[in-house]
């Protein structure tokens, strides 16, 4: 083969139709089959996904070390689909969308300690800030929902955003300053931990479709601190659009972004089984795919993560599919024209 010649590989490539689409299944595992991009180098992306291998501050099952590699896996389905076809339909919005159109790239995992939460979340810190300096919008998956701490600093450090808001999907508050068993840093703690931030307080955080048990008085709590709590019931009295809407204009308010986090236990467990702390009472899938195309339209938006996919317990994967819809629809309908 000379220097001018096409290798066989090529030649074959250009003289078959259709060898241009890769399948759901083949090829490498990153998000909607995005181009493997190092974190220095993703400016003029529209989003830039890292995922976090780490469950090492959970409280209950393991497992959601497993979940950014299933979500990338699930997400090939709509990459393939949308290659294939030149495009997509969404039947739900009647929005016309190509993900191939989308600059979207996928950065890998940030470097995780299994044995060393600190260093873990400084690793998280500083990947997420490196893609925020970039003035591109990080996308996160995890992992236990402690890593959404480290994520949001380095989103607020790297953004240079005076204060953050953050919208937060969830069957728990995840507001615990301590736990006599885990500790100060474990994953029902993140959101304690980011109200007490330079970056935020309570009072530009909102809350969405919590359920289950909660400390003593909580509803007191959530009113002297000027937390945004939207529960479980106010979904179901007022609808699932309603309600986000004035979540996310709650912690719009006054801050110079938001930040959201996307727990998949928010949804019901007969639905998304796949996560670590299931309660019952959940959000349908229709239900979760309205809260994220209402969070897409919002000009506030400027980092989002989705959390706590932990695929052993799940062995249709169903969670992961999910999960990899909802983080395409957010950014169909932040990006998508």
């Amino acid at each position: 083969m000379t220097g001018d010649d096409p290798s066989r590989a090529a030649a074959f490539r250009d003289s078959t139709p259709g060898s241009e689409v890769e399948l759901a299944y083949a090829g490498f595992d990153t998000f909607l089959k995005s181009d493997p991009t190092d974190v220095e180098d993703v400016a003029g992306a529209d989003a830039a996904v890292l995922g976090a291998p780490y469950d090492g501050a959970l409280s209950n099952r393991p497992g959601a070390r497993y979940g950014p590699r299933a979500v990338r896996r699930a997400s090939g389905w709509l990459a393939y689909l949308s290659g294939y076809k030149g495009g997509l339909t969404n039947m739900r919005t009647g929005k016309q969308v190509d993900f191939g159109s989308l600059e979207v790239v996928d950065c890998g995992d940030v470097p995780v300690f299994p044995m060393d939460l600190e260093t873990t979340a400084e690793s998280i810190r500083a990947h997420v800030a490196t893609v925020a300096e970039q003035g591109v919008m990080p996308v996160f998956i995890g992992g236990d929902h402690y890593c959404t701490f480290p994520a949001f600093r380095g989103f607020a450090e790297g953004s240079d955003h005076e204060t953050i808001g953050l919208v937060q999907i969830d069957a728990h508050t995840d507001t615990a300053a301590e736990s006599p068993v885990f500790g100060e840093h474990f994953h029902g703690s993140p959101t304690h931990h980011i109200s007490e931030s330079p970056h935020t307080d309570l009072e530009h955080v909102a809350q969405v479709g919590i359920r289950g048990y909660e400390s003593p008085d909580f509803f007191e709590f959530a009113d002297e601190t000027g937390l945004g709590l939207y529960t479980i019931r106010d979904i179901e009295e007022r609808g699932v659009r309603p309600v986000v809407r004035d979540a996310v204009e709650h912690a719009a308010a006054e801050t110079d972004a938001v930040y959201v986090t996307f727990d998949i236990d928010s949804v019901d467990p007969s639905v998304a089984p796949g996560t670590g702390t299931p309660e019952p009472g959940g959000l349908s899938a229709s239900q979760a795919l309205a809260v994220v195309e209402t969070l897409g339209e919002h000009p506030a938006v400027g980092a989002a993560d989705l959390m706590e996919v932990s695929p052993p317990y799940d062995p249709t994967n169903d969670t992961a599919r999910l999960a990899a819809y909802l983080l395409t629809t957010l950014l169909e309908r932040q990006f998508a024209e």
